[in-house]
Formats: C-alpha cells, structure tokens, sequence
C-alpha cells in the first residue's frame, strides 16, 4: 500500500470544544455513529480527543485506591492522582472534563502502513491528522484502513 493517510482518511471530522457540555458531544457521537471526537481550540488547533472509554467514567464511577493502614498512616497501593483524575472525569461536565490530552496524532503525508501499525501497537481506534501546525486536518480510523485494503 502506498496510499498515505490523506488518500484514506476522513478529511472534514466532527470536531468540538473543550467547553461543550457532555450532553451535545454524546448527541454527536449517536447521531453519526462515531466513537471518539477530536477536541479543539477556536483555531482548530487539536487540544485532545473525547472517546466512548473516557464516557463510561460516567457511568461506571469510581473505586477509591486500595491503601492499608500501619500506625494511623496511609499507604495506597496506587498512585492516588490518577484516583483524583478519575473522579474529575466522572464528575464531568464539559468535554475538556473528560477528554484525553495528548493524542497520539498521524500526518497526512505518511502511509497508511504507518498508521496501522500505530493502530494497533498503541490500541487505539482513531487518529487525529493534523498539518504541520497542529490544526485538525483529518482523522484516520481502523475502518478507514480497512476500507483502503479493500480496494487494493
């Protein structure tokens, strides 16, 4: 395959702000189908992206760290930020609430072999496709892949 990322992928994504409610971003994904969202600034510059697993915080809650107690201290087992992060985003109103910073992202020009590979390395279903300055161009999902793997 020597189809880059820009032959395959979506190139106009469903994109919202870190301060839509929840509510309209949930809307979005139902009515289109679709698992996951990149989030952006009012520049279309990507910030993050909003998937169906940082939703189910909402609906699964969250279970405190486990700890044990030795001479009225407090040893957790796990690091207790991420407990606190957890409770943010079960709480969570707005998608900048919820959404996961940091994307893996993908540039246009690169093969679709390069995204597989990301795909399925770092288990995750989508990639944002961004230009050399950080805007959202695009998004490149498993499907779409697959979909160019048809047509070879």
């Amino acid at each position: 395959m020597d189809k880059t990322i820009l032959d395959v992928m979506t190139s106009t994504p469903i994109t919202v702000k870190p301060e839509t409610d929840l509510k309209d971003a949930i809307a979005l994904l139902t009515k289109h189908q679709i698992s996951g969202l990149p989030v952006v600034d009012q520049k279309e510059n990507l910030l993050g992206i909003l998937s169906e697993s940082d939703l189910m915080w909402q609906e699964s809650g969250v279970e405190p760290p486990p700890y044990i107690m030795i001479l009225d201290s407090i040893i957790y087992l796990q690091n207790p930020g991420r407990y606190e992060k957890e409770i943010h985003k079960a709480l969570g109103q707005t998608v900048g609430d919820v959404m996961s910073e940091k994307p893996i992202t993908i540039k246009g020009g690169q093969k679709i072999k390069e995204a597989a590979q990301i795909l399925h390395h770092k288990d995750v279903r989508r990639l944002p496709v961004i230009d050399d300055h950080g805007k959202v161009i695009g998004i490149i999902t498993q499907g779409d892949i697959i979909r160019a793997m048809a047509l070879e």
